[in-house]
């Protein structure tokens, strides 16, 4: 959508002036790398969080990986489900900021903290009860038990990691989104000292074996949320929004308004990592073993992944501007670019999977316990089908950033039901389960979905951008090349 450009400065490099002909790609990937990199960096430094703890479960044995990663596949379905419902709130902040209506902007602070706090309890509620059912879908009481364990602890912190998502997008809507990276980096830094000393039991604390993890990580998003907080509060523009009496006041326009906006994009973070969680849950029916792999190759992926976030994040920014001025031509360039260098980035990573995948899974797994051998044999198998599988993920993330750019929100949620759900999964079933392929057949089935979802996004962003430079223009958009 066009407000979406007030998440950033606008780009001087990527005007209509531009030279006509092959070179109009240069100033365009230009400015679509420079606002990409920071968005890059801080994504690699969130995802680091929950990489360390992966790591560090991955030296414990196999049934500690497979329950704490079934505990934070089902923690971070939740946690997305909730972001999206505030994503909203930096877009109606930016429309609030431009019209200098102060009131308007503690009321949508106070809407997304309701909000944020509405589903951190709902969620909490969810994950501490969510046992018995797990049990009904094939997973492994064993699992399950210790799955609960780690909930038990981490369940809590969606609280503060959702207001801390509030505060991020009501920071960037007002164009100061202040210390993320900084505060990130920190928040790394001590989940690994927490980890270490809660794992091991260091500094006269007991060992606290895996749940330690769960442990660490609730605190580190407690105080990254209170770090951020009080960065605010020493904030001479952002202080009074905070301590105003509309940021602590019920104004329902504004929680409707929250609500109306995040409910499409909620549906649709739900709806992608709902399709990863329920695969997950496939996995789980096969074996610890089978639950364990997934563990450590869906953290793999989510690394790579993040590379695609920033790339779709900076290009839906950069397509809401041209939108906002009719330049539909400048939008779909800007929407084929993305979509080239999440796909050169993706083969970049893929060479190295298929290079060293040994390399790369010893890294989370340790080799030290003999029981981890199939784990590491099947995560290693995993990695070269995640090979292609990650280049049509990086497709598809970037298609629903540049949808939304150019203003469908509701398009990628309807799409994602159909690749997700209805091929994806199926596929995935079929294979792993029906087929008896095992992991390799569900795997395959999710990147299956995932293509599907790829090229429907992408030729959905085509056609509409297409259709409003014919509204506005009355002729059809050219081809780049020949532009």
């Amino acid at each position: 959508m066009s407000t979406e450009s007030t998440d950033t400065t606008r780009a001087t490099d990527t005007t209509r002036s531009e030279k006509a002909g092959a070179g109009w790609w240069i100033g365009h990937s230009r400015a679509l790398l420079k606002l990409s990199l920071p968005l890059i960096l801080t994504n690699f430094a969130y995802v680091a969080l929950t990489t360390v703890d992966i790591v560090m479960l991955g030296r414990l044995g196999a049934l500690e990986i497979a329950a704490s990663g079934l505990a934070i596949a089902l923690f971070n379905q939740l946690r997305t489900t909730g972001t999206g419902l505030v994503t909203g709130v930096s877009n109606l902040v930016a429309e609030a900021r431009v019209r200098d209506d102060k009131a308007r902007i503690g009321a949508l602070l106070f809407a997304g903290f309701f909000w944020a706090t509405v589903c951190g309890v709902v969620f909490c509620a969810v994950l501490l009860l969510i046992g018995p059912l797990l049990v009904l879908l094939g997973q492994d009481p064993k699992v399950v038990d210790k799955a609960g364990e780690f909930l038990m602890v981490l369940a809590p912190g969606m609280l503060p990691c959702l207001w801390f998502q509030n505060l991020r997008h009501f920071t960037t809507g007002l164009k100061r989104p202040g210390p993320l990276l900084a505060i990130t980096l920190a928040s790394v830094a001590v989940t690994i000292g927490l980890n270490y000393v809660l794992i091991y039991g260091k500094f006269g604390l007991p060992a606290f074996g895996f749940v330690g993890v769960a442990m660490a990580t609730v605190t580190v998003f407690l105080l990254s949320f209170l770090a951020f907080f009080a960065v605010i509060l020493r904030d001479s523009v952002l202080r009074p929004y905070l301590i105003s009496l509309h940021a602590w006041r019920w104004n329902g326009d504004a929680v409707r308004s929250v609500w109306r906006l995040g409910l499409p994009i909620s549906g649709t973070y739900a709806s992608e990592a709902g399709f990863f969680s329920v695969l997950t849950l496939v996995i789980g029916s096969l074996g610890v073993e089978a639950l364990a792999a997934q563990t450590v190759l869906n953290q793999i992926v989510y690394i790579v992944f993040m590379v695609s976030a920033g790339l779709s994040h900076a290009a839906s920014i950069h397509i809401s501007e041209a939108d906002g001025g009719n330049d539909y031509r400048t939008a779909r360039r800007m929407g084929i670019l993305a979509t080239a260098w999440g796909v050169i980035a993706t083969l970049v990573v893929a060479a190295v999977y298929l290079v060293v995948p040994n390399q790369i899974v010893s890294l989370f797994i340790s080799a030290e316990h003999a029981d981890n051998a199939d784990i590491i044999a099947l995560t290693v198998t995993g990695l070269l089908i995640a090979a292609l599988m990650q280049v049509f993920d990086a497709i598809q993330n970037i298609g629903n950033g540049i949808l939304r750019g150019i203003g469908d929100t509701a398009g990628p949620f309807r799409i994602s039901l159909v690749g997700y759900w209805l091929i994806g999964l199926p596929a995935g079933y079929l294979l792993g389960i029906t087929a008896d392929w095992g992991v390799e057949g569900v795997w395959t089935g999710q990147t299956i979905g995932l293509a599907t979802t790829a090229a429907i996004l992408l030729g959905a962003f085509l056609r509409r951008v297409d259709r409003l430079h014919r509204e506005t223009s009355g002729a059809p958009l050219p081809e780049p090349e020949s532009s």
